[in-house]
């Protein structure tokens, strides 16, 4: 995939592509943008037409997730009960029925 960099101060964040060459490319550049987070003009006739951008990330700290932890409701003393129950049922073995039997 050709890319095009400007020569003048272009950073590694951002770069240009030919509208046919991304056409060409698609899923390389998507890759691309995911990968190495880098936006791309697309360009048509040497004029920016279109732009592809890594979509933001949601950050969320651990101080953030303990406060969340804070405020919601208390489990109370049936949560580690039902916990207990549905792990006992679930690692409980499976033994097969004989289809001959009636």
């Amino acid at each position: 995939m050709r890319i095009l960099r400007k020569r003048t101060g272009a950073s590694p964040e951002r770069a240009r592509v030919s509208a046919t060459e991304a056409a060409k490319n698609f899923g390389r550049l998507v890759d691309r943008v995911r990968e190495e987070r880098v936006t791309y003009d697309i360009e048509r006739g040497g004029k920016p037409v279109a732009q592809i951008a890594p979509v933001d990330r949601a950050r969320f700290t651990m101080a953030e997730f303990k406060a969340l932890v804070r405020t919601l409701p208390a489990g109370g003393d049936e949560f580690p009960r039902l916990a207990e129950r549905a792990s006992a049922r679930h690692n409980r073995p499976r033994v097969r029925r004989n289809p001959w039997e009636r």
